[in-house]
C-alpha cells in the first residue's frame, strides 16, 4: 500500500521511530513521542500528511492527539503500551513504502485531523437558509439568480461571488442557500460556511497552538469557501495575509469562492488594496432593501412558516411592511412579537395604535413632517417641467407616465395611505396601476444609479418642503 508521505530514512529515525501508536476505544489515534521537540516537528512538517496516513490506516477518519511521553515513565525505563510505527515512512529504492498495523496491534498518538464536511451542520450551514424559502424581490431578483448560477456550476461562473447589503436583507440566506444546494448535489464536494470573525480566531488559535498546516488544509482543500461579513478583515494585517494566500490558492484551483459584506469591496477603504482588487475579480452584486410588496410577501410566507400560525387580518401584516422597512429580521421579529401577543392574549391589537405601542422599538419612526399628495405631486411635477394636472388626468404619453409613476412610488413609500386611495388621488386609478407603477420605478432604481440619484433627490425636495 502506498501511503501519501516521503521522508528520507535519516528523518524517519530521527523523528518517526520511537513514536507510539495507539487507537483508543473512541477511535481517537494517540501519537506519545520523546519529548515536545518532536511534537513540534512533527505537527509542523506533516501535519496533513499524517492526518491522511491515519485515515488509510485505521479505515476512516480519526481524531489524532500527541501525549509526550512523561519523564518519570523515561527514567523507570517504561514505555507505551506498544510503540511501533503507524507506517513505515521510508523511501527505499526510489520508492515510497507504506504498512498499514495488523488488526491485532494497538495503534498508539494529537493534532485534529481535519473533518471533512459531509452534512449542513459540519459545513457550518444552517438548514433553514435555502432557495425555496427565499422571497425574491426587485431588490433581490438579480442577486438571487446570480446564486443559483453558482450553486449549479460552482469555480465556472461569477467566481469570487460578492454579495454586499445592508444588515438582515438575505446576503447570509443566499450564500448559506448556495452551499446547501451545492453539498446535497454534489455528494463528494467539500463545502465551509465560516464568517471572517471566526476564520480570524482559528487562525490566531492556529498560531498560538503551533498548527497551522491543519488551518491552512481546512480552508483550502475545499471545493466552495463561503465568507460572510468580510469587512472584519480590516485592520487585521496578518489575518489579510493569511487569507490572501488562500484566495490565491482556491482560485488557482478553479474553486468557488464566495463573499459578502456589508459595503462594496471598494468602499473598505483599511483593507489592503490587493484583496480589493481580487475581491472585484468576479461579480459584485448589491441586494438593496426590500419595497413594500417584497416585504409583505416576507410577512406572508413568515406567518406561513410558523406552527400554529394565528390568524391575522391584512391590516396588521400591512402596518409591519409599512413601517418596518430597512431590515428583514427586524420584520421577522416584529411579526413574531405579534404572534406571540395573540399566543399570550388570545386576539390581536385592536388597532393601529395599540399595534404601535406593540412595536415600539422595533418599527421605523415616522417623518417628524407629514407628507401631502399634493407635496409629492408638485416636487415631481416641478422636475418633469408639467402640471400638476398632467399627471392626475387621462394622458398617457411616455414622459407623463413617467413622471405619475414616480409620483405614485414616492407617495406608496412616504405616505400611509392605502393603495386605493393614492389611486383616486391620480385620477381615480385602480390599486393594480399603483402597485405596477411602484414595480417599474424599483426596478430602474435597481438598473441605473442616475435614476436612483434623480429618485432620492426628489425624496430630499419632498422632505425639506
Amino acid at each position: 500500500m502506498l501511503l501519501p508521505i516521503k521522508i528520507g530514512p535519516e528523518n524517519f529515525e530521527r523523528w518517526f521511530s520511537n513514536v507510539g501508536v495507539e487507537l483508543t476505544d473512541h477511535g481517537k489515534v494517540i501519537l506519545t513521542v520523546p519529548n515536545p521537540i518532536h511534537h513540534l516537528w512533527i505537527e509542523s512538517n506533516y501535519a496533513a500528511p499524517l492526518s491522511e496516513v491515519v485515515e488509510v490506516a485505521a479505515g476512516g477518519p480519526r481524531q489524532i492527539e500527541f501525549h509526550v511521553q512523561s519523564s518519570t515513565a523515561a527514567a523507570n525505563g517504561k514505555t507505551p503500551a506498544v510503540v511501533l510505527p503507524l507506517v513505515d515512512m521510508s523511501v527505499r529504492g526510489g520508492r515510497q513504502i507504506g504498512r498499514a498495523p495488523a488488526a491485532s496491534e494497538v495503534i498508539s498518538a494529537t493534532v485534529d485531523p481535519v473533518r471533512i464536511p459531509r452534512t449542513l451542520a459540519e459545513a457550518g450551514l444552517n438548514p433553514k437558509y435555502c432557495f425555496d424559502n427565499f422571497v425574491v424581490g426587485a431588490n433581490s431578483q438579480y442577486s438571487a439568480a446570480v446564486a443559483k448560477a453558482v450553486a449549479e456550476k460552482p469555480g465556472r461562473i461569477y467566481n469570487p461571488l460578492f454579495f454586499y447589503g445592508g444588515t438582515g436583507l438575505g446576503k447570509t440566506h443566499l450564500m448559506q442557500a448556495i452551499g446547501r444546494e451545492i453539498l446535497l448535489s454534489k455528494k463528494k464536494a467539500v463545502v465551509r460556511y465560516v464568517t471572517s470573525e471566526q476564520f480570524t480566531n482559528e487562525f490566531v488559535e492556529a498560531i498560538r497552538g503551533q498548527s497551522l498546516p491543519l488551518f491552512r488544509r481546512k480552508y483550502r482543500k475545499v471545493d466552495v469557501l463561503l465568507i460572510d461579513d468580510v469587512h472584519f478583515f480590516v485592520g487585521k494585517d496578518s489575518t489579510q495575509e493569511e487569507f490572501f494566500h488562500t484566495f490565491n490558492e482556491l482560485f488557482n484551483n478553479s474553486k468557488q469562492i464566495v463573499l459578502a459584506s456589508d459595503c462594496a469591496p471598494a468602499e473598505m477603504k483599511s483593507l489592503e488594496h490587493r484583496l480589493v482588487s481580487r475581491f472585484e475579480w468576479g461579480l459584485t452584486t448589491q441586494i438593496q432593501n426590500p419595497d413594500f410588496e417584497t416585504r409583505a410577501a416576507i410577512l406572508q410566507r413568515k406567518l406561513g412558516d410558523l406552527e400554529d400560525a394565528p390568524v391575522m387580518e391584512p391590516w396588521i401584516l400591512e402596518f409591519i411592511a409599512q413601517r418596518v422597512r430597512q431590515n428583514v429580521r427586524k420584520l421577522e421579529g416584529a411579526l413574531s412579537r405579534v404572534a406571540a401577543h395573540v399566543s399570550l392574549e388570545g386576539s390581536a391589537p385592536a388597532n393601529e395604535s395599540a399595534l404601535e405601542a406593540l412595536l415600539h422599538d422595533v418599527v421605523d419612526m415616522e417623518p417628524t413632517k407629514t407628507v401631502s399628495v399634493d407635496a409629492i405631486q408638485r416636487v415631481v411635477a416641478t422636475h418633469y417641467d408639467l402640471r400638476v394636472g398632467d399627471l392626475t388626468g387621462p394622458r398617457r404619453p411616455s414622459n407623463i407616465a413617467l413622471a405619475r409613476q414616480v409620483a405614485m412610488y414616492l407617495t406608496r413609500h412616504m405616505t400611509k395611505l392605502p393603495l386605493t386611495q393614492i389611486g383616486d388621488e391620480f385620477g381615480g386609478r385602480d390599486h393594480g396601476t399603483v402597485i405596477h407603477a411602484c414595480k417599474v420605478i424599483s426596478r430602474r432604481m435597481m438598473a441605473a444609479d442616475d435614476f436612483r440619484k434623480t429618485v432620492e433627490s426628489l425624496i430630499a425636495k419632498v422632505v425639506e418642503g
